[in-house]
């Protein structure tokens, strides 16, 4: 087995393609090792020391380091990690938790227009995002403003606010007049 890896825009995250399918659809993120129990992918990556994040896409794990650690150290572990989780043949995320869309419900007098904004994050912004390692999902709309969710290699990336304002904000503002600004939400 052959990992690759590459890097993301996010110094502190690094996008390993294991050259297989991690998750058939959607996403998964684990932000901390206590939100890892389902997945004994994600649970084999937090072992390493120094990891502070796991994010799965369809064919990539996205890493997340804590600042004090050097890429040199851990990476070596991490791919020891994922090549083990491979051969031993166990599903990546256990049970009947298949992963979701990602986005948000929102019902009410504004579902058609969060619906454009739905299908504009999925057809034009999310497979932008996962080419870095991460994700965008819908959160809310509320007054023209869209809060969305960032994980993976975009959560705490120097330049989401960049890629939230000029990017996206311009999209949605030019496809939905109703769209005034975008803003991050943490959940």
């Amino acid at each position: 087995m052959f990992i690759q890896t590459e890097s993301t825009p996010n110094p502190a995250t690094l996008k390993f393609l294991p050259g297989q399918t991690v998750l058939d659809m959607g996403t998964a993120d684990f932000p901390s090792a206590d939100t890892a129990d389902k997945s004994p992918l994600a649970t084999r990556i937090f072992a390493v020391e120094g990891v502070t994040g796991v994010f799965f896409g369809n064919d990539f794990v996205t890493v997340t380091k804590a600042d004090a650690t050097e890429w040199d150290h851990i990476k070596p572990a991490i791919l020891g990690a994922i090549m083990e989780h491979y051969q031993s043949g166990q599903p990546v995320i256990e049970g009947d938790t298949a992963p979701q869309s990602g986005h948000a419900e929102h019902s009410g007098e504004d579902a058609e227009i969060v619906g454009q904004i739905k299908e504009l994050l999925d057809s034009r912004v999310r497979p932008a995002v996962a080419q870095d390692g991460g994700d965008i999902t819908f959160h809310g709309f509320d007054r023209g403003v869209v809060y969305l969710h960032m994980q993976g290699a975009c959560a705490g990336c120097p330049s989401s606010t960049l890629t939230l304002k000029m990017g996206i904000e311009n999209l949605l503002r030019h496809y939905i007049p109703e769209v005034t600004e975008v803003r991050p939400v943490a959940v």
